[in-house]
């Protein structure tokens, strides 16, 4: 103890002697307490508030008390696994409300387009439209201040143009053909954010329905496009996972619900402070017939490999694509007073057969943990299924065929489909990266939605007859080469430039009509989805040679 009043004492000559006194009386005290305790952890809680006190008191330089016991967190939880974190009540907010099913806005679609705010689609019968805001509207001010042409954040614009429901904000709005600042009294309202990215019949009796996250909203809109798909003819169907990033385990467990059996186990969950929690089907499922191909690839996480094990390993379903990213802890949210939270992980989830999902770290080595899909580059494995090598300690079997399936870390596909690196370039990865290709998009939606829509005035139609002028692929060529971006040789440019055509004439789909639409265009090239339906097709044809 003398010591460490010598210490303090050292360290605090020149503060005032009240001061010293009561802080050299405190830290004796909370020694003291520390060193009759019988048991450690009080010891250690103890230890970590007098570090928190003297620093804030004795430090040669004013702190920020708040700052400093949230950088004491954050350190503390930096030493454990790569997903337990902490969020301040500001990053809280922003983290939750994708997954909340919506927000308080005005209710637009936009892009920022030359430092000016864009409207892509207003929402339907969102608070926009209602008052008449158009797409290819442009907002330049908000409240009589200016947005367009300050070098406004999009964060930033976002915060001005979001409120509480029922309040009022008044839009300048620039539209083409009309002179002047039109002004638009907007009263703001809650905006449905939408997690089924698209649904849409792929095939005759084959529906597609692609869930980008699983949130509070997710499991209903799920049921709508299901209701939607079987009036048109649905019986089997392609559920596609592919950068779904996971979400809300209730809502992974309802749609799982969907395709299982009474009493089938959905996923269980396993913690040291934790017992086992199972989850089970209740045997009332809307799709409960029919076949089921699941998509994934390296970017399918957490509630999304959780449906996608279920299905695995009860045989529900077949699964094809890549190996997916291996996120199976489980977080629980410690919410504190300030609207701040520890999303601490204190279980893991594992698959019917017993898989463990989650991939192996090591605690503390966030950096090794983030670079591992980069490594599976490196390794090929993104390229080939011989280049992934199980233990046999990892050896599963699914509950019903007995096939093998193995744990280790993320679901292993039925059916592996490479990454193909013909199809983007390095020079279309650096036209999307520097948003060369979004940014033509929105300024030739801009001077010709009116005509496309005269002349499209379905999407079947649209899909069939149009062409991407060579102007609008000249234009995302040209900006580029402004910023000295251009193809290595004449080969790299011929095989960029397929991709490129099809990736335009769905942003084209999109701005008209929607989301599916565009994936309606996107997926007839990518390989994932069309190793699914060559398996529909294959099923049905064995069935009829037989």
């Amino acid at each position: 103890m003398k010591q460490m009043q010598h210490i303090f004492s050292v360290a605090t000559h020149d503060l005032k002697r009240v001061g010293m006194v009561f802080l050299l009386g405190l830290t004796c005290c909370l020694a003291l307490q520390a060193q009759h305790s019988r048991r450690d952890d009080d010891a250690a809680l103890r230890k970590l508030q007098l570090a928190e006190m003297a620093i804030y008191n004795l430090y040669v330089d004013s702190v920020n008390q708040n700052k400093l016991v949230e950088d004491g967190i954050r350190g503390m939880i930096e030493k454990l696994d790569p997903h337990s974190s902490y969020s301040t009540a500001q990053e809280t907010k922003a983290m939750n409300e994708p997954l909340q099913g919506s927000f308080e806005g005005i209710g637009v679609q936009f892009n920022v387009v030359q430092d000016t705010l864009l409207v892509i689609q207003p929402v339907s019968n969102g608070p926009s439209e209602r008052v008449g805001i158009l797409a290819g509207d442009r907002i330049v001010t908000v409240n009589d201040s200016a947005i367009a042409g300050v070098k406004m954040s999009k964060e930033e614009i976002m915060r001005r143009l979001r409120g509480p429901k029922g309040s009022k904000v008044r839009l300048g709005i620039v539209r083409r053909g009309i002179k002047g600042v039109l002004t638009f009294v907007v009263v703001r309202d809650k905006i449905p954010v939408k997690t089924l990215d698209a649904y849409y019949m792929i095939r005759p009796t084959i529906g597609y329905i692609r869930i980008g996250s699983f949130g509070l909203t997710t499991y209903k809109e799920f049921m709508e496009a299901v209701a939607v798909l079987k009036q048109q003819g649905m019986n089997d169907l392609i559920l596609d996972l592919e950068e779904n990033g996971g979400g809300y385990l209730n809502a992974a467990v309802d749609i799982a619900n969907e395709f299982l059996k009474r009493n089938d186990l959905i996923v269980y969950t396993l913690g040291r402070s934790v017992p086992k929690q199972e989850f089970r089907a209740d045997g009332k499922g809307r799709l409960l017939a029919g076949k089921v191909v699941v998509l994934i690839n390296e970017f399918t996480a957490s509630a999304a490999e959780i449906v996608t094990g279920a299905l695995q390993d009860q045989d529900r379903g077949e699964v094809v694509g890549r190996r997916s990213f291996g996120k199976g802890l489980v977080q629980r949210p410690i919410e504190f007073p300030d609207g701040s939270m520890i999303r601490l992980t204190i279980a893991h989830y594992y698959t019917p057969s017993g898989r463990c999902i989650q991939k192996p770290y090591t605690k503390g080595d966030a950096r090794s943990y983030a670079l591992d899909i980069e490594n599976r580059f490196e390794h090929g494995e993104l390229y080939s299924a011989d280049s992934i090598h199980f233990a046999d300690s990892l050896k599963y079997k699914t509950l019903r065929k007995q096939r093998v399936v193995y744990g280790g870390g993320g679901i292993m596909p039925d059916y592996f489909v490479p990454l193909d690196t013909t199809q983007y370039t390095r020079f279309h990865r650096q036209l999307a990266a520097r948003s060369y290709i979004i940014n033509a998009n929105l300024k030739y939606i801009d001077v010709n939605r009116k005509q496309l829509r005269n002349r499209f005035a379905t999407f079947t139609d649209f899909n069939a007859r149009y062409e991407v002028p060579e102007s609008f692929v000249n234009d995302v060529l040209e900006a580029a080469a402004k910023d000295n971006i251009k193809p290595k040789d004449e080969q790299e440019l011929q095989q960029t430039l397929p991709r490129l055509r099809l990736q335009l004439k769905a942003l084209v789909a999109r701005d008209l009509w929607d989301m599916s639409e565009y994936f309606q265009v996107i997926n007839e090239e990518n390989p994932i989805v069309r190793r699914a339906v060559e398996l529909f097709e294959q099923a049905e044809s064995n069935h009829q040679n037989a």
